[in-house]
């Protein structure tokens, strides 16, 4: 029986979707896990992979063309089955394009600019843009470029890193050729669906098509009459294909939904051989991976990474007067931004409440002693949160203009400290973790976050956020909410100091823990009960097992 591939919602924001590239053509045999198509969604362009197999019958979204969520993109069934009743039932066959504005320009009007005369670009010439590489960003830097001019380019070759307003993410190439032009130079800034680069056959002249990129390369509000089958978006993230080092210095293709069960199970992709094309990785490989058909992996030398001397110190004369300028990177930016809103827009009021943590230290260094177990304080606390915050929903909230958005799945956000501020990687569904799945999962986060390798969905939809400086030393401190969530949690260092117990003085160890709320959600009595649950979780850790 036929069966209906409706467009998919990508992102938790995405109403349409546009169909960047058709990977398959009707009448091609489908098996589940292929990919069927790359689909550009308001957050980036992404692989949409196949839960079928059998023949593909129908295309009803062609290349280049945009459709709302749901809408009809391809039938697959039986070769040769009458499909027509399913056409005609279909309410939207054929998707209209959106019509560009002026202050909303047609996505591929923009990444494919006109060439400087009314004729089509070269044959073989690829216009790659600057992507957008996350929700939130307008421009990029080039970090780094790995290519240089006149090197040849395979698909899949990593042009260059990209630094984006929460990490520096590589950006590979989909197209292969000749990198003729470079429209970005390292440490430079541009807006996103700036000309980063032009790819094309070896010899090409592109200087007439940079400089109209430049000079007249300005958003049309009119889709150009010349056939556009030749200009390609090259827009891609880290997100659509998953690709690892692997030991022989080769890199692994695997699908987005292969990789995230191979994360919740904890398999290595290096370990397990993929049966997709090319190799690919798919969904049944992971399902039917065990530890015992792992492949031996030869011993190999660590990575070793290139050692820079440190900059020296500047030279300031005694009593002349010196400054320095920084320039603000990206993450800097939107940090400066997002805090001055959530500050001046939220009215923020903050709770404090004192835990005892003697008994924590005694749970902590009695799992510890388990083997292959590590587990933090932060850990605990994160796990205390998450059960506190199921009995506290209000706590778990958002606000808009006309309601309160209660959320009853708890995905707790934790603040790491990087080179340039602050990320936030996202522990999704953290009450139904273990401490030693939170502790495994944070110490993961953490680690890729401070290389910027974090995609941008392990950044997004935190509903709580915990922010730890108890490390440094830090005893009480009050953080700034991270929006859209209602409330923050500052942990401060565990303390020894004299306690009163039982109406004597004796040695005990403490710890402050403060709780950012916005009022415009949670009131102070709310508040105070939810910390009083944490306080008793904290306290004592067997009652996290209830």
């Amino acid at each position: 029986m036929a069966i209906k591939i409706t467009m998919p919602r990508l992102s938790d924001t995405m109403t349409e979707g546009t169909v960047a590239t058709w990977l398959k053509k009707v009448g091609d045999k489908i098996s589940e896990g292929d990919i069927l198509a790359e689909i550009e969604t308001d957050k980036a362009t992404m692989e949409f992979e196949s839960f079928n197999e059998g023949t593909l019958l129908y295309i009803g979204i062609p290349a280049g063309e945009t459709a709302p969520v749901d809408s009809l993109l391809a039938i697959i069934g039986k070769e040769g089955e009458d499909i027509s009743s399913l056409i005609s039932g279909d309410a939207a066959p054929t998707p209209t394009a959106v019509t560009p504005t002026a202050t909303e320009p047609k996505k591929e009007e923009v990444l494919a600019p006109a060439a400087p005369t009314s004729e089509a670009l070269p044959k073989g010439v690829i216009v790659v843009t600057m992507p957008r590489l996350s929700d939130t960003m307008t421009e990029g830097t080039v970090a780094t470029w790995l290519k240089k001019v006149g090197d040849k380019i395979s698909e899949g070759d990593i042009l260059a890193e990209i630094e984006t307003d929460k990490a520096t993410m590589e950006f590979e190439s989909f197209n292969q050729g000749t990198l003729l032009y470079i429209g970005i130079e390292e440490g430079s800034t541009a807006a996103v669906d700036s000309l980063l680069a032009i790819i094309g056959p070896a010899g090409t002249d592109v200087s007439a098509i940079a400089a109209n990129h430049k000079t007249g390369g300005a958003p049309q509000t009119a889709p150009a009459k010349t056939e556009e089958k030749e200009v390609v978006s090259t827009e891609k993230t880290a997100e659509p294909v998953v690709q690892e080092p692997s030991t022989e210095g080769q890199r692994i293709l695997a699908s987005p939904l292969a990789k995230k069960i191979a994360s919740d199970k904890g398999i290595q992709l290096n370990q397990v051989k993929g049966s997709g094309e090319n190799g690919r990785i798919v969904k049944s490989d992971i399902e039917n991976f065990t530890p015992a058909t792992a492949a031996p992996q030869a011993a190999t030398p660590a990575k070793t990474e290139t050692t820079t001397t440190p900059a020296a110190k500047v030279f300031v004369p005694a009593g002349e007067v010196f400054t320095e300028e920084i320039k603000n990177s990206q993450m800097r930016k939107i940090i400066a931004k997002r805090l001055a809103e959530s500050l001046f827009t939220a009215p923020h009021y903050n709770l404090v409440i004192e835990v005892t943590m003697d008994d924590a230290m005694k749970s902590r260094a009695i799992i510890n002693s388990l083997p292959d177990t590590k587990v933090s304080f932060n850990d605990m606390v994160i796990k205390a949160c998450a059960l506190a915050l199921k009995k506290h929903p209000k706590i778990n909230s958002q606000w808009r203009e006309d309601a309160i958005i209660i959320n009853h799945h708890v995905n707790i956000g934790v603040a790491v400290a990087v080179e340039d501020g602050l990320v936030v990687p996202v522990l999704k569904f953290t009450d139904a973790m273990s401490l030693s799945q939170i502790g495994g999962n944070v110490r993961d986060l953490a680690g890729r976050a401070k290389n910027k390798k974090l995609l941008p969905t392990e950044m997004e939809g935190s509903t709580f956020t915990v922010s730890n400086l108890g490390m440094f030393g830090i005893t009480e401190f009050n953080s700034i909410i991270n929006q859209p969530n209602s409330a923050i949690l500052s942990v401060g260092a565990i303390v020894e100091k004299p306690v009163v117990k039982n109406g004597e003085i004796v040695v005990g160890n403490t710890m402050m823990l403060s709780l950012a709320c916005d009022h415009r959600t949670i009131d102070g009595a709310t508040g105070a009960q939810f910390l009083q649950t944490l306080k008793q979780y904290i306290e004592n850790p067997i009652t996290m097992l209830a």
